[in-house]
């Protein structure tokens, strides 16, 4: 799967998506994963925990089957993001998000948490 093909998966869930998108002028990637990101933040921040798990499941879903671009964009964008957009939810809340985490998703945590500064 590459960038057009997760945008067209995202749009399936969130309609809008796509229109947003628009608003950068060279679509990557990054951008779509970082779209997508903020789009999971405001789930979070909204309590919209129906779109927020599907959400959660597409962008494992994109992972799994994206190209290296893909990939290396949830790496950095979202996945470098959880800790950042989960710090202020109840520790129940938190642990929900987690537990719909792949377990793919996680050791890319796990990896990105423990490695750091090393």
């Amino acid at each position: 799967m590459n960038y057009l093909q997760a945008v067209q998966e995202i749009t399936e869930l969130v309609p809008d998506f796509e229109t947003e998108l628009k608003e950068h002028r060279n679509p990557t990637s990054y951008s779509v994963i970082r779209t997508f990101t903020e789009r999971i933040k405001n789930m979070i921040r909204q309590n919209d925990s129906n779109l927020l798990l599907k959400s959660l499941q597409k962008m494992d879903k994109i992972y799994t089957d994206g190209d290296v671009a893909l990939k290396n964009a949830i790496d950095n964008t979202f996945i470098y993001s959880l800790d950042n957009f989960t710090a202020f939810c109840s520790k129940e809340d938190r642990k929900m998000i987690f537990s719909h985490i792949s377990s793919t998703l996680k050791s890319s945590y796990s990896r990105q948490i423990y490695n750091h500064g090393i």
